[in-house]
């Protein structure tokens, strides 16, 4: 089997799954639930008509499997992946090393260097995995896409299943950060526990909206006071060659 064929397979077999342990202990039954089921037919039916899947099916957990359940301290929620050719992989914003840096992703660049006195050389590439293993959780909420068809995954499950991340988290007793820029983000993250966690909300970073006020929002200096009120490292939001 492909890969892409063994982790559609995996998805109606949760205890064979590839899930970061503390994520599977939170997510397992959503495995066994009709819309995931719906989900994998779906998926399985578009590769059988050939159409190209992004991110490869190793990477539809990326998110999770990077981040483990217990470590999360930031939360950072995008909308879909990527849909060009070499761009996503399972993180949100994220593209891999050598690929050109999407527009969103350069103003969120633009903010932190603006808000933490930083310098375009702080900032040598798109992999965004450096803030995930600090522990910011890079998350989409639709988890594919079809190749240069955008948001043509929306509606089909993957909406539910992070739904339920979030709410995992919201009940988690260990408090974290959520970033939520944009409506969609915000709409998503109202689930949240705000007695218990911290929310920081701004316009989406896209060229459309970054002006009308995600442009010096700070979010990135705000984030890590409230880590540290929170007893927490801060995270280093620089992005350095590997």
């Amino acid at each position: 089997m492909t890969v892409l064929a063994d982790t559609l397979a995996c998805m109606s077999q949760p205890r064979t799954i590839e899930l970061e342990p503390t994520w599977l202990e939170q997510l397992n039954t959503e495995f066994e639930k009709p819309y995931m089921q719906s989900l994998r037919e779906f998926l399985t039916s578009e590769k059988s008509k050939g159409k190209v899947i992004f991110p490869a099916g190793s990477e539809y957990f990326n998110a999770l499997n990077t981040t483990a359940y217990d470590d999360v301290k930031v939360v950072i929620l995008g909308q879909d992946p990527y849909h060009g050719p070499g761009q996503a992989h399972g993180l949100c914003f994220s593209v891999r090393e050598g690929v050109r840096l999407p527009p969103s992703l350069v103003n969120i660049y633009k903010e932190i260097q603006s808000d933490l006195g930083l310098s375009p050389e702080d900032f040598k590439h798109g992999c965004l995995e450096s803030w995930a293993s600090q522990g910011v959780l890079l998350l989409n909420s639709v988890l594919t896409v079809e190749r240069s068809s955008a948001a043509s995954h929306q509606g089909k499950g993957w909406e539910t299943f992070t739904d339920k991340v979030i709410e995992s988290l919201s009940n988690r007793d260990k408090p974290c950060v959520f970033l939520l820029w944009g409506s969609y983000a915000q709409k998503k993250g109202s689930v949240i526990d705000r007695s218990r966690h911290r929310v920081l909300t701004a316009p989406h970073p896209s060229p459309l909206s970054a002006h009308r006020g995600f442009f010096g929002c700070r979010h990135f200096s705000e984030c890590n006071r409230l880590l540290e009120e929170l007893g927490e490292t801060p995270i280093d939001w620089r992005v350095l060659s590997s």
